[in-house]
């Protein structure tokens, strides 16, 4: 069955709830019942032996457990007698037949629908005699994975839980990634270490602080696949919205993943991974979303841990937590000397140059570009994400840079680089093509300045040229008859005592020289000022657009005019004709 007219076909069930459930609740029930039925189908093969190993064992008192999963041949297991036909062919005890079906569970696949509270579900449709109906339309499809595979079902959820989130007003981008966005990171995240991951025997770790629907950690863990069939992708993650958490478990579940890996809740306040680092590490974290909530739990790390804690660096604005996670996945990073780590995240533009010297948005960039951790960073092009048709930016963070990128950043400007979408997915109306796609990694790994069509793509960069010096500017305080007043005690003691209403900002390049600056831009126009070198502060920020302007020369006037005398005329012609 096609995505398309499988996706139309669970959301056929909507028509079942509509009158018993406001539209905004349909995923309670459409979306755990859907992976209700994607374990029964996986599990059918192997039920009756699974049946068969727990009534031999059941009261032996030995751990049953390794069996059960051994005859399952899956990381998962089912001993209740029940499945979606056989609660078909009771239907006066549906209700408790599916509680007992879903109790039959191994507990790492419990908590799955414990998060969808599902078993509140079963009660209100059983109450709106909606319940076999609903059972009776998921009996009827088929979920095994030799019919849908694990992207698909993905691509399913996700398609989803878009239109729910829609219904009720959400934001379901806050859930999942464009698969393309996550192909173009997975790609530019592995590219440099080809040669290490096509080893026999390869094993990595990947980390997701925002796993969502699982999508990232799925992409990536397909791409070490068909790198090196013999190779291992152990994946991590933690997701704080429930819905997307069970689906990223149940996935994850069906790869053969240790799901106890995937946790749930909230990364910032509660660090479900405290202690671990990676090898490797995706992220899409929420577009400007606030942390006021967990503002008292991040201060406190911050202030008794500093650098032994996550956000040492600097806390950004409590409008926008964006570089919190950027500073955790650093956290996260395996020391140089042991390997180190490589990491991809999706960040809106506001990171790049939000804050001045000083600030902690720019005090978490002098950090990062300061200790040469930034690869590159590459702008997409906007209307890529369904929530938000804003620019975004993917940067690619290493503590092991190769040489060549030592004390450099790459700056990949990617924003011509799409295809229209056939249909519009909320805010979402471009897409990356398989050749962009392969384009801007080669970009990526060429590493090296170049063109399109004559308009810079690719520009290379010291880490230094993005830092300044704020440096304060004074001048003189004056009296009623234009004398300068001299100070009487502290710093300015016989001193010109500056005036706060003239006291006045500059920034320096770090290239360049404090003083000769000074002379050059500031003094020719007032040459009784000073600066404060007590006020100086260092800032860094990044202009990305900036780099990529490129400037067209007006036109002539003569031209204009030209221009303008054919479309009066036109409409002196317009005119003429009505007033005929």
């Amino acid at each position: 069955m096609s995505f398309s007219s499988l996706a139309a076909f669970l959301w056929s069930v909507a028509d079942l709830l509509r009158g018993d459930y406001k539209q905004s609740d349909y995923g309670k029930v459409i979306l755990p019942f859907t992976l209700l039925r994607r374990l029964d189908c996986v599990l059918d093969a192997t039920k009756a032996g699974v049946l068969k190993e727990y009534e031999a064992r059941k009261n032996t008192g030995i751990a049953m457990q390794p069996f059960l999963l051994r005859a399952a041949k899956q990381s998962f297991y089912n001993t209740s007698r029940y499945d979606f036909q056989k609660f078909l062919d009771d239907p006066n005890n549906i209700k408790a037949n599916i509680i007992d079906y879903i109790q039959g569970f191994s507990e790492n696949t419990r908590d799955v629908f414990e998060k969808y509270e599902f078993s509140s579900q079963i009660e209100r449709l059983d109450s709106a005699n909606l319940l076999f109906q609903v059972t009776q339309k998921f009996a009827a499809i088929d979920l095994h994975p030799d019919a849908v595979s694990n992207d698909q079902m993905g691509l399913i959820f996700e398609e989803l839980i878009r239109r729910f989130a829609e219904l009720s007003n959400e934001t379901a981008g806050e859930h999942y990634t464009p698969r393309e966005v996550i192909r173009l990171m997975v790609n530019l995240l592995f590219i440099e270490d080809d040669d290490a991951l096509t080893k026999p025997g390869t094993v990595r770790s990947l980390y997701d602080p925002t796993a969502g629907t699982g999508g990232m950690l799925s992409i990536a863990e397909e791409h070490i696949r068909e790198m090196n069939p013999n190779g291992k992708l152990v994946v991590f993650g933690q997701e704080l919205n429930p819905e997307s958490y069970a689906i990223c478990k149940a996935d994850m579940l069906l790869k053969g993943q240790d799901i106890s890996n995937i946790k749930f809740g909230n990364t910032l306040s509660d660090d479900g991974h405290a202690g671990r680092d990676f090898d490797y590490m995706l992220s899409n974290p929420p577009f400007g979303v606030e942390w006021k909530k967990i503002e008292k739990e991040i201060r406190k790390e911050h202030d008794q841990k500093g650098y032994a804690g996550r956000f040492g660096a600097g806390l950004p604005r409590v409008s926008d937590g964006s570089l919190l996670f950027l500073l955790h996945l650093i956290s996260k990073m395996r020391a140089a000397k042991d390997g180190g780590s490589r990491f991809g995240i999706v960040l809106n533009g506001s990171p790049l140059f939000t804050g001045g010297a000083g600030s902690g948005e720019s005090e978490i960039r002098k950090y990062v570009l300061e200790n040469d951790m930034v690869e590159a960073i590459i702008g997409l092009p906007t209307d890529m994400f369904y929530n938000t048709g804003i620019s975004t930016y993917v940067w690619i963070v290493s503590n092991r840079k190769p040489e060549h990128r030592m004390g450099k950043l790459q700056l990949i400007d990617a924003s011509s680089f799409w295809q229209k979408i056939r249909k519009s997915l909320g805010s979402k109306r471009k897409e990356l093509s398989s050749d962009q796609i392969e384009e801007i990694t080669r970009l990526f790994g060429d590493f090296h300045e170049s063109n399109k069509d004559g308009v810079p793509i690719s520009r290379i960069f010291n880490n230094k040229d993005f830092g300044y010096r704020t440096i304060t500017v004074e001048r003189p305080l004056r009296d009623e008859s234009g004398q300068i007043i001299l100070g009487t005690k502290g710093k300015f003691k016989g001193k010109p005592q500056p005036d706060a209403g003239l006291r006045d900002t500059e920034n320096v390049p770090l290239s360049e020289d404090v003083e000769m600056y000074f002379k050059r831009e500031v003094l020719p126009h007032v040459p009784d000022a000073w600066i404060d070198h007590e006020k100086t502060k260092i800032g860094y920020e990044i202009p990305f657009n900036r780099h990529f302007y490129v400037f067209k020369p007006s036109r002539e006037l003569a031209e204009i005019d030209a221009e303008l005398k054919v479309v009066t005329d036109r409409i002196l012609t317009m005119i003429g004709g009505l007033s005929k």
